[in-house]
């Protein structure tokens, strides 16, 4: 049985990865054979899959910034429909991604309406809510919709799809990762040290817009907690090179890491990141944090005004318990000056770190059970063809 799966980014190569694992798991199980076909990354690619395409690293965030990736998305995307049309497959999976993969689920509607769709981590509708047009072509071409997120699944449920609620995966991807105790001993980092990870940038655009921003701050807070050290995980690793510049430039003492993102997490007493996935990875790791998102002012300009965009919240702890668990600064609010206060804080005051602890237990509750990739590669095999 062919699969063919498409997602872009770091963080939708990473949940494809962990996704394919899980297929390969529950139709080992089933006795079915699968081949998978994807857009995606060198994880999926390592979990079993022939990448097509690698987008990876082909993402951004807004309306200007998208700009450079229109024409590699749509050359990837034409890649994946010339495949599709020579070989049919017998299932589509959509994770994430939202403008190619709506390009590929319609092609799927209009041309093979006989090979059955899932989305599985839907584009968040549910939070931009500034047009229910993309809303309306998802449900009209998908078979089964796994959410991730109570609220997820509650709105697609009320326009229409057909949804089934797993849980998030990082519930899964967590429960390997080391104790504090275990991450400092393999990082080598003493007691005394204070341990900081910065994660300023999963996506091109934010080297520019978010790490002089958080580089900054961290030099200040250098000059106030001088035990500090800083962590810096690399999303991928043709990043090492900018964030080294900067680390010199700033004069941080800082560590750039590639491959132990969960020992640098398990090993932190604080983060400052970017808005994503990594919030969430963070929380569930105990590690209070600050989440810092900038885009170019145009594009933050034609949100507010243009479209009008209501979003509650940026990053995906607040959103899931839809209260502000995490500091954001976003935008004008994103300056050094702020995220020092904010880190600061979280830093020394330590009823305001029990509270954020005590707020992750409670985000914790609306993640679901362990075993979400299982649930979802079992929705998944149970829509191929008999």
């Amino acid at each position: 049985m062919r699969i063919f799966i498409s997602t872009g980014e770091v963080s939708g190569d990473l949940q494809g990865s962990l996704l394919i694992a899980a297929l390969q798991r529950q139709a080992v199980a089933a006795g079915i054979e699968l081949e998978i076909v994807a857009l995606g990354g060198d994880k999926m690619a390592e979990a079993g899959a022939k990448i097509l395409g690698n987008t990876s690293g082909i993402g951004s965030m807004g309306i200007l910034e998208s700009l450079p990736y229109v024409l590699p998305t749509l050359i990837v995307q034409r890649q994946a429909i010339a495949y599709l049309k020579q070989h049919p497959p017998d299932l589509v999976v959509l994770i994430d991604y939202m403008g190619p993969n709506i390009g590929i689920g319609s092609y799927m509607q209009k041309h093979l309406p006989n090979v059955p769709v899932a989305y599985y981590i839907a584009p968040q509708e549910w939070v931009w809510s500034m047009s229910l047009q993309n809303t309306s072509r998802i449900v009209g071409f998908t078979d089964k919709l796994l959410a991730i997120f109570p609220e997820e699944a509650r709105y697609f449920r009320e326009n229409g799809a057909n949804v089934t609620w797993v849980g998030h995966p990082l519930i899964d991807r967590m429960q390997d990762a080391p104790s504090r105790e275990a991450a400092r001993t393999q990082l080598k980092i003493d007691n005394e040290q204070v341990a900081i990870a910065l994660l300023p940038a999963s996506r091109r655009q934010e080297l520019k817009y978010l790490l002089p921003v958080i580089f900054q701050a961290a030099q200040t807070i250098q000059t106030k907690l001088p035990t500090a050290h800083f962590w810096i995980p690399l999303s991928l690793e043709v990043y090492r090179q900018p964030i080294e510049e900067a680390i010199k430039r700033y004069g941080l003492q800082a560590t750039v890491i590639s491959g132990q993102q969960k020992a640098v997490f398990a090993a932190a007493d604080f983060a400052i990141t970017k808005s994503g996935t990594v919030n969430l990875e963070l929380a569930l790791l105990n590690v209070p944090q600050v989440v810092v998102y900038r885009l170019h002012p145009i594009t933050a300009w034609i949100a507010r005004t243009i479209l009008r965009g209501s979003i509650p919240f940026a990053s995906p702890p607040n959103l899931v318990v839809m209260k502000p668990i995490v500091p954001e600064l976003l935008q004008e609010q994103a300056t050094p000056e702020n995220i020092t206060q904010a880190a600061m804080e979280l830093l020394l005051n330590s009823q305001r770190r029990r509270q954020t602890l005590a707020d992750y237990q409670q985000m914790r509750q609306c993640l679901g059970e362990l075993g979400v990739c299982d649930r979802a590669a079992q929705e998944i095999l149970q829509m191929l063809p008999n």
